[in-house]
């Protein structure tokens, strides 16, 4: 069930949008070599619970940890772990829900881990632009088809491939609500967007083909030709006329698209 927010719960979310953004600024500063992922989660964790929110990721579905850590070719929900050490030349994905005063937001960015070739460079770079384009098109009275396509469009005029099986969503009280939000599709079809409607954009790109699987841990999941892939979330509102309001990204400036 797809559920409108009024203007009351949506001021509740874009304070727990705010607080994300602040949280997942500070861990992007935070990666470098030589540290952990587990690291990266106690870190992100004190911080979420320090401001009086809670990292809802952590016991999701019996998940082991607060953010998700995926490294090069894992795609998403990688598992932080003591014993995976970063390295120079690799990307990460952090992932991170939160709930404040009983509202759940999600985001997502790729980062480097200090200096990485331009091939990744240029697919974290192309990553961001996909969400811009399909959340450029997450407007009252377009479709859910429009976000996708206008995500995967972009994605294959660089060369890259949208990951289909795994999809954007709609958050609010639970982490996980209705609709589902492809990161491809066709124009005009799917689910109508409505003022009030809150969903995750979040464009999931690989370099090269867009088939995945899931490893033994039950989560982690990764490119079948281990070609890296990108990843980058945001939690948006759709509004009456105009852009969608990003509730995890203070004062957003829409670039040229």
């Amino acid at each position: 069930m797809i559920t409108l927010k009024n203007e009351e719960q949506l001021a509740k979310m874009r304070s727990a949008g705010h607080l994300l953004h602040d949280v997942l600024c500070a861990a992007r500063e935070f990666i470098r070599p030589d540290i952990t992922t587990a690291d990266i989660n106690a870190f992100v964790d004190e911080k979420i619970r320090k401001a009086g929110a809670i990292p809802t990721e952590f016991g999701y579905e019996g998940y082991p940890a607060s953010i998700c850590a995926s490294i090069d070719d894992e795609v998403v929900h990688g598992i932080p772990s003591d014993v995976v050490i970063l390295k120079e030349g690799q990307i990460i994905s952090i992932d991170v829900t939160l709930m404040l005063d009983g509202w759940q937001v999600d985001s997502c960015f790729t980062a480097p881990v200090g200096k990485i070739s331009e091939e990744k460079q240029r697919l974290i770079r192309v990553t961001e632009e996909c969400f811009w384009h399909g959340a450029a098109a997450a407007v009252h009275g377009a479709r859910i088809g429009d976000i996708g396509y206008a995500v995967q469009s972009h994605a294959e005029k660089n060369g890259y491939n949208s990951v289909r099986a795994l999809t954007g969503h709609g958050i609010g009280r639970k982490m996980h609500e209705d609709p589902s939000v492809p990161n491809y599709g066709v124009p005009g079809r799917g689910v109508r967007l409505k003022q009030g409607m809150t969903i995750c954009v979040e464009p999931m790109i690989a370099m090269g083909h867009y088939a995945v699987h899931q490893l033994d841990d039950g989560w982690t999941i990764v490119t079948n030709d281990h070609m890296p892939a990108a990843h980058y979330e945001h939690t948006i509102a759709i509004r009456g006329d105009g852009l969608p309001e990003i509730l995890t990204l203070p004062n957003a400036k829409w670039g040229e698209i």
